[in-house]
């Protein structure tokens, strides 16, 4: 954490344990990035059953994102406390707090640290899949 965060008065920043709905896209988002790109090493019929699987459990996991997002946004009981004007904006939201499981931490940090892995795993993927397009080319296949 920031030293000039720990220095400021908390009790005015809001702080939430919710992920905002533009985080939750980004991750959707990402994960069916890396799902074209592994697309692009479509060849025999073993490559395209396994990226069929791959494929059908990263759309498992957005599945299953997309639920947590609505029961969350569903239940009363977790913004009971809350001001009525909650929906904040991304801007807003990232400066306030983020109320993780065993610290806090600015929201704005918490929402890249969510998302770098899938980033870093989607444009990796998007990497591999133009070396390969590139090397096949080259090669005549």
């Amino acid at each position: 954490m920031l030293p000039e965060a720990e220095n400021r008065n908390d009790q005015n920043v809001p702080a939430t344990g919710a992920l905002h709905s533009w985080v939750y896209t980004a991750l959707i988002g990402l994960a069916l990035w890396m799902v074209l790109w592994a697309w692009s090493f479509v060849g025999s019929g073993e490559v395209d059953y396994i990226l069929f699987i791959v494929s059908g459990f990263i759309c498992t996991v957005v599945g299953l994102q997309l639920v947590l997002m609505r029961v969350r946004r569903a239940d009363k009981t977790i913004g009971a406390d809350a001001p009525k004007n909650s929906a904040a904006s991304f801007r807003e939201w990232a400066r306030g707090l983020f109320v993780a499981e065993r610290s806090r931490m600015r929201a704005g940090e918490a929402a890249l640290l969510i998302l770098l892995p899938i980033a870093a795993a989607a444009i990796g993927m998007m990497a591999f899949g133009i070396e390969f397009m590139v090397v096949e080319h080259a090669l005549g296949m």
